[in-house]
């Protein structure tokens, strides 16, 4: 860990927990990373290395939401800084790689709302039509503005950001949206367009609950069986 703040134990053992969940589960590989706002001022990124590797006692690096990355971080941080810098309201960030994401990407297209975890999409899901990294502010500075108030950007060719206000909800929001774009790419290779339905935005509004401890028990199936579980 460098920076200016000490994040707390609770903290650290959160996003190594949620980088490992997100490797168990496909959405990310050798590439991806999360992080965690610590106050307005700073964040906590996982250890730049395969998100499924990280040990149980390994530091992340406190990163500053303005100024440079320090010594060591991933260059795509830079998009959870800009993110930090837009949006009050988030307070966590999720570099994703996931498969079906990535097929829907790479002919320009995000998966519709069409059943219940997509209607958490019902803001709609930004496009980010450009399959280069993204190692510079300007670009990571588009990239959030192309974001805007929204949980998802899907990158061309490149996978997805999920910006949300906790690190458990990025997290599942990380895997509502794989589900989204597998049942997308299910409902096009089965010739059933026509037929689909999409959920209005008043079904989207009424399904996207909270309630009833949705989030915690998907966070605690994506967790379950970590090295680190409370």
């Amino acid at each position: 860990m460098t920076g200016s703040v000490s994040p707390a134990p609770d903290v650290e053992r959160r996003v190594r927990r949620a980088a490992r969940a997100l490797a168990r589960h496909g959405l990310v590989h050798a590439y991806g990373h999360c992080s965690e706002r610590l106050d307005a001022h700073h964040f906590l990124v996982c250890a730049a290395q395969p998100m499924g590797l990280l040990k149980a006692d390994e530091a992340g690096v406190v990163v500053p939401v303005m100024g440079s990355l320090p010594e060591g971080v991933l260059g795509e941080v830079r998009i959870h800084q800009q993110i930090y810098q837009r949006r009050a309201d988030v307070h966590a960030v999720v570099r994703a790689m996931p498969r079906s994401v990535m097929t829907l990407g790479t002919a320009r297209l995000t998966p519709q709302p069409r059943h219940g975890f997509g209607a958490y999409f019902h803001a709609g899901i930004a496009l980010w039509d450009d399959p280069q990294l993204v190692r510079d502010d300007a670009t990571a500075a588009a990239l959030a503005a192309t974001l805007g108030a929204r949980a998802a950007l899907v990158m061309r060719g490149n996978g997805a950001v999920l910006a949300a206000a906790s690190l458990p909800l990025a997290v599942v929001l990380t895997w509502y949206l794989e589900d989204a774009a597998r049942l997308e790419l299910d409902v096009r290779a089965a010739g059933l367009l026509a037929e689909s339905v999409v959920l209005r935005p008043d079904e989207c509004t009424q399904r996207a609950t909270t309630t009833g401890r949705i989030v915690e028990r998907m966070w605690d199936w994506l967790t379950a069986n970590d090295p680190e579980t409370e």
